[in-house]
């Protein structure tokens, strides 16, 4: 569950909460780690609730901080089945917030970093639709998908010099998803590292701020789907 330790910034009183955004922080780290980015969010979207929880479990590496999962001999292997058992806390963390503010999964996005980006990639790939967009910065998949989301329009962000998560990963990632015919795009900044990077922060605020989602460019050309659980894809 979330602790007190958990950021939140609301719009002034007297707005309507018209967006959702839930930010998930590194392995270690804490909420603080992502005011930053909380604080550019909620400057180009002035009508959004923008919440930022503590990993769920205290970190195990030996210093203060939380995390999502443990790291502790983490193999390529056993990636996928710790993401799994970590999964239905942050589902049912999302799905509260968005009956708090009584918003839709397409009025949802989602944004981490590292191992937040980790899990909110792998959150939509296992309950498609519950964020219509997905900001991960210096992340990757815990393993390659075999299906794009069909709901959800994803952005890669990601530092060129990134030793901890190669920009590799990324980059595969983004090939298989435009080879499923997913809706992602993909920004990787040259002499950064695995940082939040200002520049980064940026550029996913451009993106969130211009990039249509292909689904709506098929349902303007009639090819649109019936989406999850009823709700309006808009």
């Amino acid at each position: 569950m979330a602790s007190s330790h958990s950021l939140e910034f609301l719009p002034e009183p007297g707005v309507d909460v018209r967006q959702l955004f839930i930010l998930l922080h590194g392995v270690g780290g804490s909420p603080e780690n992502l005011r930053p980015m909380a604080e550019a969010v909620r400057a180009a979207f002035p009508t959004a609730a923008v919440l930022v929880p503590e990993g769920f479990e205290p970190f195990d590496g030996g210093t203060t901080g939380r995390q999502w999962f443990s790291v502790r001999g983490v193999t390529e292997e056993n990636r996928p089945e710790r993401v799994a058992q970590a999964m239905p806390p942050l589902e049912a963390y999302v799905r509260r917030a968005q009956a708090r503010f009584s918003l839709l999964q397409s009025d949802t996005a989602l944004a981490g970093f590292s191992q937040g980006a980790i899990m909110a990639l792998e959150l939509v790939q296992a309950h498609d639709g519950m964020a219509g967009r997905v900001i991960a910065f210096s992340g990757r998949y815990a393993q390659l998908p075999k299906t794009a989301p069909q709901y959800t329009t994803i952005h890669l962000l990601h530092g060129a010099d990134d030793p901890v998560m190669s920009a590799a990963h990324i980059q595969a990632a983004q090939a298989r998803l435009e080879e499923l015919h997913g809706d992602s795009t993909i920004d990787i900044a040259s002499h950064v590292g695995h940082e939040l990077h200002p520049a980064l922060v940026q550029r996913a605020i451009v993106r969130l701020q211009t990039c249509v989602p292909l689904r709506s460019w098929e349902a303007a050309l009639g090819l649109n789907q019936t989406p999850p659980d009823g709700a309006t894809v808009h």
